[in-house]
């Protein structure tokens, strides 16, 4: 008997082995004949999972031949797949038109604004209208139904891919341009921000219930774009935002018509209370549901999620939701039909943070899997962050270098554990790059090309001028840290990957105790604008510039 599972990448790898566990064949399909987790697969096709039709004949060639059990996907954008050929073939799953509605952006917030759940104003261009705007840009119609900043991105895409907050009229008509080409469709939806903290909430839906299997806070930052730099579980808030937030959540699962399978969002508690981002009829990417989720309350998702695809009930959910009888409040007791809501808590903490780099080329990569702490569980660098590989600091989720996800009875020993270990992976650029070299010099003209952001956000030209004098060939940068930087309003301060200013000097010690001369100016300015891997790359390319003029 086979599960098919749409997807062989690192997101699908929990449910390949979910499916081997409960005695079933996993046949996997993916675009990518060279995904990472094809060698898992008992049987694999190279099939795209858009390819609707293709995938249905596929699934009723296996049916043919042993039976097929379910159909399954979790960290992509393709439930709706999945929930076409479950209908043609009589197999559990949420209907067809809600896994659409919970995979178009602009059928999602339809759905929101006809059963008055919490969103954001909204409205869509066509690839065609964008087309007219660009051949004569003083046509860009602006939303008139919102303020800035407002938020572009594609109908139907994730990971933020084509993602941007708009804060003026001058960075709309390139957004829409961008959300475009990343959108399968062409078309391209504009919300109304939302200010607040930002949360993902896994749940599991089926035989009128609605088991909260997941909360989490996710940390998102970097505008214009929203670079998601980890996630938290347990999440820390009042019970009033807790109990508001799943209420709405649960409003939105019903006015998508999700009924029977996994169902994911991401939501914000605003000045005006909970407002729903998205919500997916899947389960959660982003290490979530595969793994934070699993080390912090013990629960294999995947597995009780694979079981509720194939028509079984998920025993362990079933199991301790008799000992948790939850109600989150007055919100859901408005629903026609409420669900009966439970939530399965967490009886430790997991965190997931991810590493980034400034622009270059990777020479060589280190610390990497050099960990004896057992709070580190996980260490997953990116299959394009190799090296010789060209990186870029990231404008969506799926452009960071790889990720970290730590598990502690204590929700600070796994953030600080998962946070010390980012801060000690290092990547080492290759000298004399021209992106990189662009990177370090780039000077700010106005507000909106403040991007990438420095390390530090201390550069601007008065503030540069106290850099001066030289660090000595060979000296120690601890012995030479400039004394404006040792203030205290910097002495706390962290760069993307965690390192404090004394913590980069330190570890450029380490990494070159033996360096050349170096003009303290270029030298702090360099660590200022992009850490400890600037400063190793400033100082490799006055090496290799003097090697060469020698």
């Amino acid at each position: 008997m086979y599960v098919l599972i749409l997807g062989a990448g690192l997101m699908q790898k929990p449910a390949i082995l979910a499916a081997k566990s409960l005695g079933y064949k996993a046949a996997v399909i993916d675009a990518d004949a060279n995904a990472v987790c094809v060698p898992l697969a008992d049987e694999f096709r190279n099939i795209d999972l858009k390819a609707k039709e293709q995938i249905l004949e596929y699934a009723q060639e296996l049916q043919k031949r042993k039976g097929l059990k379910a159909v399954f996907t979790a960290g992509t954008d393709f439930s709706a797949s999945v929930s076409y050929v479950c209908q043609k073939m009589e197999l559990p799953s949420h209907s067809y038109i809600a896994a659409e509605n919970a995979s178009i952006k602009t059928m999602m917030r339809r759905c929101f604004q006809k059963n008055k759940v919490p969103s954001p104003a909204f409205t869509n261009y066509t690839r065609k209208e964008i087309q007219e705007f660009e051949s004569n840009p003083a046509s860009l119609i602006v939303p008139e139904n919102m303020k800035y900043p407002f938020v572009v991105k594609p109908v139907d895409n994730m990971g933020a891919r084509g993602c941007r907050m708009v804060r003026s009229k001058t960075e709309f008509l390139s957004a829409l341009t961008i959300a475009a080409e990343c959108s399968r469709s062409g078309n391209v939806i504009v919300e109304e921000y939302m200010e607040g903290p930002e949360f993902s909430i896994d749940s599991l839906v089926y035989d009128g219930t609605m088991t909260i299997t997941g909360f989490a806070e996710r940390h998102i930052k970097y505008p214009p774009y929203f670079i998601e730099t980890g996630h938290t579980m347990p999440a820390v808030l009042t019970k009033k935002m807790h109990d508001e937030l799943i209420s709405v959540f649960a409003l939105g699962v019903k006015a998508l018509g999700l009924t029977c399978g996994a169902a994911k969002a991401d939501i914000k508690y605003t000045s005006k209370g909970p407002m729903i981002g998205e919500i997916a009829g899947r389960l959660s990417g982003g290490y979530m549901s595969g793994w934070t989720f699993p080390y912090a309350s013990t629960v294999n998702l995947t597995k009780q999620a694979l079981l509720i695809a194939a028509g079984e009930k998920p025993a362990e959910i079933e199991q301790l939701r008799m000992s948790v009888d939850y109600n989150p409040g007055e919100l859901c007791a408005g629903m026609p039909e409420p669900f009966k809501l439970f939530e399965i808590p967490c009886k430790a903490a997991s965190a997931e943070r991810a590493w980034i780099s400034i622009p270059g080329k990777i020479k060589y990569i280190e610390n990497i899997n050099d960990y004896t702490d057992k709070t580190v569980a996980d260490i997953f660098p990116r299959p394009a962050a190799t090296i010789g590989a060209v990186v870029d600091f990231p404008r969506n989720n799926v452009s960071k270098c790889g990720n970290v996800i730590t598990t502690s009875r204590k929700r600070e020993i796994a953030v600080e554990a998962a946070e010390d270990a980012v801060s000690n992976i290092f990547i080492t650029l290759e000298p004399c790059n021209e992106s990189t070299d662009k990177f370090l010099i780039k000077h700010y003209e106005k507000d909106e090309d403040k991007f990438p952001p420095s390390a530090y956000e201390l550069i601007d030209s008065s503030f540069c001028d106290e850099l001066e004098g030289y660090v000595p060939e060979n000296a120690k940068t601890v012995n030479h840290i400039p004394e404006i930087l040792k203030k205290d309003e910097y002495k706390d301060m962290r760069d993307w990957n965690y390192n404090t200013i004394l913590q980069t000097a330190q570890k450029f010690d380490i990494l070159r105790p033996s360096h050349p001369k170096i003009s303290n100016s270029v030298f702090w300015k360099a660590v200022l604008r992009g850490g400890v891997q600037a400063a190793v790359y400033v100082s490799d390319s006055i090496q290799k510039k003097f090697v060469q003029k020698n």
